[in-house]
């Protein structure tokens, strides 16, 4: 049975992995990069749709396949967690999962105004493009390395509906988590994390409290950013220009729209997700331009 762990992109996925990944696939919760992290695949993806046909040159193909490749995933009853950026939707006729493969998931949004600075150094547009991409209802993404083939395709639509797909579900038990939470309550809110797993999954070894540390120790934005300079990180990009590994772990924390945007733009992100800010507890002033 899968266990999501989602969120849009640039919004804390990969830091969530990591804590979850040490705390669950260590003996002493020590976190040690890509070895570690890779024990959390992501879905969908090519290797898990393999046995099945599909035309790969059209976008959205795979998806009426998504939960037949789950029930094949789930063929020995073992539990998984799974990275997603996919929102929780139907594409045409075809639902994401289901609760027969799934058994809940956690999902982890950010403040969309350094959502969209982050998106827009990792991605290398503008910030202007970058808007544009967080309110397309009819986002995907793929890998795009490989060009016209479409077998890693997942539907994110837009930042708003990626999140509340999952935060207003019906379907799953899921464990609704900010990104700010997580940083300025790292322990607390990690426990919280281990505590809904637990009682998903029906674990009753209970809260190992020096394994959630070592966890949390060690998947420190820091320590990840001296891990991917030391032994690399899988999931860097190459830069468009010339053709260089760009960091995955760049500003993490430190990166502040209010330092980043002018006044004019920061007020236009203001009015555009003066809802979504509300709704989530996020300030909509504060200019430092």
């Amino acid at each position: 049975m899968i266990i999501w762990l989602a969120s849009y992109p640039k919004n804390g996925n990969t830091w969530l992995r990591s804590l979850i990944s040490a705390y669950y696939y260590t003996k002493d919760g020590i976190f040690l990069g890509d070895n570690h992290l890779k024990n959390i695949q992501q879905f969908p993806v090519k290797k898990y749709l393999e046995s099945f046909d599909y035309d790969l040159s059209i976008p959205g193909d795979t998806s009426r396949l998504w939960v037949l490749a789950q029930e094949k995933i789930n063929e020995d009853r073992k539990i998984k967690f799974f990275k997603t950026h996919n929102a929780l939707v139907k594409l045409g006729n075809y639902d994401f999962t289901n609760r027969a493969n799934s058994l809940g998931g956690i999902y982890i949004v950010r403040d969309p105004r350094n959502v969209l600075d982050s998106m827009s150094r990792h991605f290398q547009i503008d910030h202007d493009k970058a808007l544009e991409v967080m309110q397309d209802k009819k986002n995907f993404t793929y890998d795009f390395k490989k060009k016209k083939d479409y077998s890693d395709y997942q539907f994110i639509s837009s930042w708003e509906l990626n999140y509340q797909s999952w935060k207003n579900n019906n379907l799953l038990p899921i464990k609704f988590l900010k990104y700010e939470d997580l940083l300025s309550e790292t322990f607390f809110v990690f426990k919280e994390i281990i505590e809904f797993i637990n009682k998903l999954t029906n674990n009753k070894s209970g809260f190992s409290r020096e394994k959630a540390k070592n966890a949390v120790n060690t998947t420190s934005f820091e320590n990840l950013k001296k891990i991917e300079e030391s032994n690399g990180f899988s999931e860097f990009i190459i830069s468009r220009d010339e053709k260089k590994k760009i960091p995955f772990f760049h500003l993490g924390p430190k990166n502040n729209w209010q330092k980043n945007f002018d006044k004019e733009f920061a007020g236009k992100l203001n009015n555009i997700f003066k809802k979504n800010l509300i709704e989530l507890g996020y300030k909509q002033q504060n200019f430092l331009k």
